[in-house]
């Protein structure tokens, strides 16, 4: 049975603002069940292990799915979120594929996180698939830095300006992620329509735009391992 590994975040402070982010939670549970119907064993984990925080927005009615009401009735599932692994002791010889979820919390750990650097740079090396989502794609920018032909000239997409800006959180986040993954040499692309599904694959490496992404980004992971 092939192997994937769900690298979550732990950070769940944003800047300016009492409010707290982290996982959201839909781009966690609808790739997960994409995942797990289709056969695969899904292993989670994290910068710091155990329970990750989930942004409290994305357990608001207008943004709850199918897939977090299963979620929410899953007892392994709730089990393995619970407990996940601690990224210090995960090694991508172990798994045939990555991805990450968004939530605003990749910003203040994936993103400059040594472990999930490691982790992006042994499954680029080893030819294996890397899937990101929304704010997930903050896991690669350290990975880029020491590897550049990671994101130099690869088509890729992510949570944009414009939708930080819809979303009120442009001055509570450290950095924008569209202006970083330029500033990385990658070719960057938005939905003509903000909050619509958006997903780029170039080579190994698949990318989406939001949180209608999430599906369609695993999908495209499973083509690749297929």
């Amino acid at each position: 049975m092939k192997k994937i590994l769900v690298i979550l975040t732990s950070h769940s402070e944003l800047i300016n603002t009492d409010s707290k982010t982290g996982v959201w939670l839909g781009e966690f549970t609808d790739p997960y069940y994409e995942f797990i119907d289709k056969g695969y064993d899904v292993i989670l984990a994290s910068p710091k292990g155990g329970k990750p925080p989930v942004d409290p927005r994305s357990q608001l009615t207008e943004n709850i799915t199918s897939s977090n009401r299963r979620f929410k009735k899953d007892e392994k599932a709730q089990k393995d979120f619970e407990f996940t692994q601690q990224l210090s002791g995960v090694k991508a010889d172990d798994f045939d594929a990555v991805f990450f979820p968004g939530g605003h919390g990749p910003m203040g750990d994936l993103a400059t996180d040594e472990d999930t650097s490691r982790l992006v740079l042994e499954f680029y090396r080893d030819k294996k698939p890397i899937a990101a989502v929304c704010h997930g794609p903050a896991a690669l920018l350290s990975a880029a830095t020491e590897e550049p032909r990671l994101l130099q000239g690869i088509d890729v997409t992510a949570f944009s300006n414009n939708e930080e800006k819809m979303v009120g959180l442009r001055d509570k986040i450290p950095f924008s992620l569209e202006d970083r993954l330029k500033s990385l040499g990658a070719n960057y692309n938005s939905a003509t329509i903000p909050f619509t599904s958006n997903v780029k694959v170039s080579g190994n490496l698949i990318t989406g735009q939001n949180p209608a992404s999430a599906e369609k980004t695993a999908r495209e992971l499973i083509k690749l391992l297929k």
